[in-house]
């Protein structure tokens, strides 16, 4: 029976959720796994909240260095989160000889590049199944089920707070205010919710993702971002009478070696896949070139299920002989042959008020076709007074052209404002 002991840093509310798999069940884990997993070590700058959690005395340390000079200790299971000591006390344990595993998605993105040498040049491994998509399976899934094919599409719900907001916004008719509101009282946000709402969350998990997908490094910095903040009631309600709902999705594509990695809100069509995906859930659906598509659906957050994902890391970490690491170089910026592209297609939710009156219409169209962009569906609501809501969709067009006769229409006397542009699935 092989012994592996580990030390958590941070016993937070996922660093509390792995403690308790790995003490709960460990008769279960020793008996269908082979291994003796141990929690040795628990760093926390609080010790009565960690010895009311059940951590022994001579368990608790609030010091790093112990940590590291400790030889029996195996693995290092980092759950503090953010940059700042995390990213000293992980590199510190991949110097010490200690593999590391980590749900921290804001660090690998921000320097993964940094931290996958270290771990190769003292032999350890860096495994971070837990940062994307809580306890669902996708980083394994990418790296260890889909080899045979070059991944070319990945589509994800991937931030479950934003998808509980939009759900309780589509269903129940609730502002973004009260949403946000409710999210954060049921611990779903934080009480600054930038993180989740402005689309940073999604677009780190994205980062790490569509490089693993496509095997390529996409830096967090090249991921195109939009939050859901300026999502209303009306947007809500338009895309239900076009047949579709709002969701915050993530978007990475390849062809050949361009590559598009995008996070903002999507009218997805309500018979999609993604469409049925509620509340604080989360999915993420792959194509591959011979496997076709793949959706992986399950909780993306939380103590048990990010837990989960920790655990297996720690499962699988101990049962290698040696270490794998990515088949590409991880760098701080776009490697050499792969452009990233800021000019994509998509079909357009456009939504602007303008005056009522005869010829502003024809006025809007004629701009966006003098742009290369194409009308397919209008609806124009009557306001109180002189002006009117039009909104319509666009067929396919680029990036580029439709914000520029955007900028265009928003300088015309007839538009008094451009109230939305939502991207299509």
């Amino acid at each position: 029976m092989k012994k592996v002991n580990v030390a958590i840093m941070g016993l937070g509310t996922v660093g509390g959720g792995t403690y308790d798999i790995l003490t709960q069940n460990h008769g279960y884990i020793k008996s269908t796994q082979g291994l003796d997993i141990r929690v040795k070590r628990v760093l926390d700058r609080d010790r009565e909240k960690a010895l009311g959690r059940g951590v022994p005395q001579t368990a608790f340390t609030d010091n790093i260095d112990e940590v590291v000079a400790d030889k029996d200790i195996d693995i290092v299971i980092e759950t503090m989160g953010g940059v700042e000591p995390a990213k000293t006390f992980i590199t510190k344990a991949l110097k010490s000889g200690k593999s590391v595993v980590t749900a921290n998605k804001e660090l690998i993105s921000k320097f993964w590049y940094e931290l996958e040498p270290v771990a190769k040049e003292n032999g350890v491994g860096l495994y971070f199944e837990a940062s994307c998509v809580g306890g669902v399976p996708v980083i394994r899934t990418l790296t260890e089920s889909m080899q045979a094919n070059r991944i070319c599409e990945l589509y994800g719900i991937i931030n479950g707070t934003t998808n509980y907001i939009l759900t309780k916004m589509t269903e129940e008719g609730l502002g973004y205010e009260t949403a946000l509101r409710e999210a954060q009282q049921l611990g779903y946000a934080e009480f600054n919710p930038s993180a989740d709402v402005d689309g940073y969350d999604a677009v780190y998990k994205l980062s790490i993702l569509s490089s693993l997908a496509f095997h390529t490094t996409i830096p967090y910095k090249n991921v195109y971002r939009e939050g859901i903040t300026r999502i209303t009631a009306d947007d809500i309600k338009s895309a239900r009478e076009l047949g579709y709902v709002i969701k915050l999705l993530a978007i990475g594509r390849r062809d050949g070696n361009k590559v598009e990695a995008r996070v903002h809100p999507t009218f997805v069509p309500a018979e999609h896949p993604l469409a049925s995906v509620r509340g604080s859930f989360n999915a993420v659906l792959l194509t591959g070139d011979y496997v076709d598509d793949i959706m992986l659906y399950g909780r993306g957050a939380g103590a048990r299920p990010t837990g989960s994902a920790i655990v297996s890391d720690v499962i699988f970490c101990a049962k290698r002989r040696s270490h794998d690491y990515t088949d590409f170089a991880v760098s701080e910026t776009p490697q050499a042959g792969t452009e990233i592209v800021g000019d994509f297609t998509s079909k357009y939710y456009i939504a602007l008020t303008a005056l009522d009156r005869a010829g502003v219409l024809a006025s809007v169209a004629k701009i966006l076709a003098e742009s290369g962009v194409s009308i397919n569906t209008i609806l124009q609501k009557g306001n109180s007074g002189d002006h009117a809501t039009i909104t319509f969709l666009t067929h396919k067009a680029g990036e580029h052209a439709v914000m520029g006769a955007l900028e265009k229409i928003g300088r015309s006397e007839y538009v008094r404002s451009i109230d939305s542009v939502i991207r299509c699935l």
